[in-house]
């Protein structure tokens, strides 16, 4: 078809329909295509279409165009009426089916821009290849809002129609079938109802046949599978589809060819954006109870829209106090659904997309309800649900391609907050307390049981704890070296703190003080002081409940390093003077001697050098009493320093090269490091400049290998 007439949405095909009083209007006035094309903010192309009469305007710009032309709505209507020549040609319907676009769209520029470059891609496409682009995201994201939105911006490039089903996909009612959509589309092209066929193979190529050499957009809203978009595909290139599910549609993309956008949560700023067209001047007024209601919301633009009727509704009560009511995650998702409608309900949302999981997948998801975030991998994520790792892999893929986790970086996931709500939600609802119990410890004993492989691996002089067996289902993942240790370390060091606050609330006291005994040296070598410190002092709190001496002991010296580091030295002393008590009381000399040699430490912190080299001397012949080499080496070095630090640097030399004899035999690379920086100090000041840099080269590079940034630091 090369033209049209508009009468009540129907269009009338003629070669040469005009809108000849527009024309002569906007020439009248003193305008140029180009001119009106600007007042509008759309392109000139579109102005020439409407004057040709092979478009319309569309309903949402015809008052900016009365009012570009200085007419009244009603004159307008005369201005856009086609030729008279025209006026009684039959005419085949157009569909024109696209539902209105969601008022208040905010953000999204980049995603716009990928589908407008969909359209370039329509112009290339080989002969029988439909561009197909398939927006995915989680339950509220926003894929329908985007599409429509889209859809709009560009519906003067379709001509020949736009056809719109929403599939229902995810609906508690029954999903819409291919061949009911067919139907439906085939009825909006012209077909009476008597001639559809019954056999969906054949509805399918009728509507083919009608959409053959023709220009539209098809827009398929809330597909669940691919088997109900295939039938519905064209077979045109000329065509453009957009389908929006909450499922990857991997099939779709592998032998359709469609492209895929996955839609993310709004950025912050975007978020505040679309508060802010919602409610107004409050955001501004309030801006740090906006934000945080925006945190609230997780970033989502269902739950922002919900919130923000919440708050029209209260006009008159601050943000911040709408903010605290948000602040319980249990009573979030009661408050934020809106009215009687569940397609405005973030907890139906959610519910819709789970109810379609398998029986594993489902569970899953539960149980990720559990985990104290903010992600989990793999092997972490089969010990929370009892699986091996291939299953939960298989599992976790599911729950992916569902959009209810996101695959982040490989071999992690994680959910935002309200998934996270509503997962412990439906948990609480649907698993018993022993179950639920039994996979947070499972889940626990992972960490622990793997942390403490890793800390070992750090530090292979660090002192020993004796763990209970992990549970039935409950594995630690197997590190090999240093370097696996370390990369498990920095990937898990937020879960890991996570877990050491659940392990506290939810009664895994034991949990609550050898996590962070096995999590003390990487925080140290990495610099998080105030992260050690913190979760040294829930280790002691939890060690105390328990009546635990041995983890008393452990856990007051762990702190008073923590102390030391951060400057608090009077802390620092009364929980070393604590824990000297706790191991005398266990008779635990290997402890005795790692306070004495921490004390040492501690005294050199305060420039009481004496004082560090009799505490160094003390360690040194308890070490000696049990044949602690490892203890031996690490009390020589601090002796030989703490001789250097009091000017005797022959002596200093003389202590350090002994204790770099024990430290090759125990092979403890992580005190060499500080072995070889003494000496370079011990070096230096004899004037031996060169051998000093040798020492102080060999430190760094064993420094860096290891990740030790703390020491790296001073040997610099």
């Amino acid at each position: 078809m090369t033209g049209f007439r508009w009468v009540a949405g129907y269009a009338m095909t003629n070669a040469a329909v005009k809108r000849d009083r527009l024309t002569q209007r906007r020439k009248a006035l003193g305008l140029t295509q180009e001119d009106l094309a600007g007042l509008l903010e759309v392109e000139r192309s579109t102005v020439a279409r409407w004057e040709r009469g092979k478009s319309a305007p569309l309903p949402w710009i015809r008052p900016k165009l009365a009012r570009a032309l200085g007419v009244s709505l009603d004159r307008l209507e005369k201005l856009l009426a086609i030729s008279e020549a025209a006026a009684d040609r039959p005419a085949p319907t157009v569909p024109r089916q696209l539902p209105a676009a969601v008022a208040g769209f905010t953000g999204r520029v980049a995603e716009l821009a990928a589908l407008t470059a969909v359209l370039d891609d329509a112009r290339d496409a080989e002969p029988g290849t439909v561009v197909i682009s398939a927006i995915g995201g989680t339950a509220g994201v926003g894929k329908t809002a985007l599409a429509l939105h889209w859809a709009h911006q560009v519906a003067d490039e379709f001509p020949d129609g736009q056809l719109y089903v929403n599939l229902r996909g995810y609906d508690p009612d029954q999903p819409v079938a291919a061949a009911d959509a067919l139907a439906a589309f085939l009825r909006s092209l012209g077909v009476p109802g008597r001639d559809i066929p019954n056999d969906e193979a054949e509805r399918a190529a009728r509507y083919r046949s009608l959409l053959a050499g023709k220009r539209a957009i098809l827009v398929l809203d809330n597909a669940s599978t691919v088997e109900q978009v295939r039938p519905l595909l064209p077979g045109h290139p000329r065509c453009v589809v957009i389908v929006t599910s909450r499922d990857s549609l991997a099939g779709l993309v592998a032998r359709n060819g469609a492209q895929r956008l996955d839609l993310d949560l709004l950025p912050l700023r975007d978020a505040l954006a679309l508060l802010r067209q919602l409610i107004g001047a409050r955001v501004d007024a309030e801006p740090v109870a906006a934000v945080t209601m925006v945190r609230q919301c997780a970033r989502l633009p269902l739950a922002l829209r919900v919130a923000a009727e919440l708050a029209a509704a209260r006009r008159r009560v601050p943000l911040a106090e709408l903010v605290s009511e948000l602040r319980d995650q249990r009573k979030r998702l009661d408050l934020l659904h809106a009215g009687g409608d569940p397609a405005t309900s973030v907890r139906a949302v959610f519910s819709w997309s789970t109810g379609r999981l398998s029986e594993e997948a489902a569970r899953m998801f539960r149980l990720l309800g559990l985990h104290p975030g903010p992600d989990i991998s793999v092997p972490a994520a089969a010990s929370l649900a009892a699986l091996g790792e291939a299953d939960a892999r298989a599992v976790l893929g599911e729950l992916a391609r569902a959009h209810l986790i996101a695959e982040h970086v490989p071999g992690r996931y994680a959910f935002h907050d309200l998934l996270r709500a509503y997962a412990a939600e439906q948990a609480r609802h649907t698993d018993s307390d022993t179950s639920r119990r039994e996979a947070t410890g499972r889940v626990l004993d992972h960490y622990l049981h793997t942390a403490a492989r890793a800390a070992v691996l750090l530090n292979p002089a660090k002192e020993p704890v004796v763990l209970a067996p992990p549970r039935p289902g409950a594995a630690a993942s197997q590190l090999a070296d240093y370097p696996q240790a370390l990369a498990w370390f920095e990937a898990e060091r937020r879960v890991l703190l996570a877990a050491v606050s659940l392990a506290a609330e939810s009664g895994f006291q034991r949990h609550a003080w050898q996590v962070p005994w096995a999590l003390a040296s990487f925080l140290r070598i990495r610099g998080h002081y105030r992260e050690y410190a913190a979760t040294q002092r829930t280790a002691l709190a939890a060690a105390t409940r328990l009546d635990d001496t041995a983890g008393q002991a452990l856990s007051s010296r762990l702190l008073a390093i923590a102390c030391t580091d951060l400057g608090d030295h009077d802390q620092a002393r009364d929980h070393f003077v604590t824990s000297l008590t706790r191991y005398h009381q266990a008779a635990d000399r290997l402890g005795e001697a790692k306070v004495h040699q921490n004390l040492g430490v501690l005294a050199e912190r305060q420039a009481r050098y004496a004082d560090a080299l009799a505490h160094a001397e003390q360690a040194l012949c308890l070490y000696q009493a049990i044949g602690h080499k490892a203890g031996q080496a690490a009390a020589l070095n601090s002796i030989g320093w703490d001789h250097g630090l009091l000017g005797d640097y022959q002596q200093a030399r003389a202590f350090c090269r002994q204790s770099l004899t024990l430290c090759a035999e125990t092979g403890n690379r992580w005190l060499q490091a500080g072995v070889w920086d003494s000496l370079g100090y011990a070096e230096r000041h004899l004037g031996n400049y060169a051998d000093a840099d040798t020492c102080y080269q060999r430190s760094l590079s064993i420094l860096r290998e290891s990740g030790d940034r703390l020491n790296e630091a001073g040997t610099l």
